[in-house]
C-alpha cells in the first residue's frame, strides 16, 4: 500500500514538472539559423517558438556589431512566430536580441548571432 501511494505521487510530481517545461515559449529555430552565416542579408528576423506568444509583450531586438540597432522597431506577431523587418545589412557580424511572453503568462528571453558573409 506504502509503494502505491509513493508511486502514485511521483508520478504526480513527474507529470507536474513535464507539465512545466511545456509552459514556456522555447525559440525552437530562427531565420536566419542561430549561428549561421549567410550569403546574402535577410530583410527580417523570424522567431519560432513552441508556444503563442502576447504580440503586446514580446520584443526583438537586431544589433550590428557597434551594438547600434538595425531592426524595424516593433515585430510582427502570429501565433507561435514573430518577425522584425531589418535595414539592409552590410557583410558583419549580428545579434538578436529576444524576449517572449508565452500565452501562459511565463517569459523567456535570449540572444543570438548570425553573420552576413563578405
Amino acid at each position: 500500500m506504502r509503494r502505491t501511494i509513493i508511486s502514485m505521487l511521483l508520478a504526480c510530481l513527474c507529470a507536474g514538472v513535464a507539465g512545466g517545461a511545456r509552459a514556456h515559449a522555447i525559440l525552437e529555430h530562427a531565420d536566419p539559423r542561430v549561428g549561421s552565416t549567410i550569403s546574402g542579408a535577410p530583410s527580417a528576423v523570424s522567431l519560432y517558438f513552441t508556444q503563442e506568444v502576447e504580440s503586446s509583450f514580446t520584443s526583438i531586438e537586431v544589433l550590428n556589431s557597434a551594438g547600434a540597432r538595425v531592426d524595424s522597431g516593433k515585430p510582427r506577431v502570429s501565433g507561435t512566430t514573430a518577425q522584425v523587418g531589418v535595414e539592409p545589412l552590410p557583410p558583419g557580424h549580428y545579434t538578436v536580441r529576444w524576449r517572449a511572453l508565452s500565452v501562459d503568462s511565463h517569459t523567456t528571453q535570449g540572444s543570438f548571432g548570425f553573420d552576413v558573409q563578405r
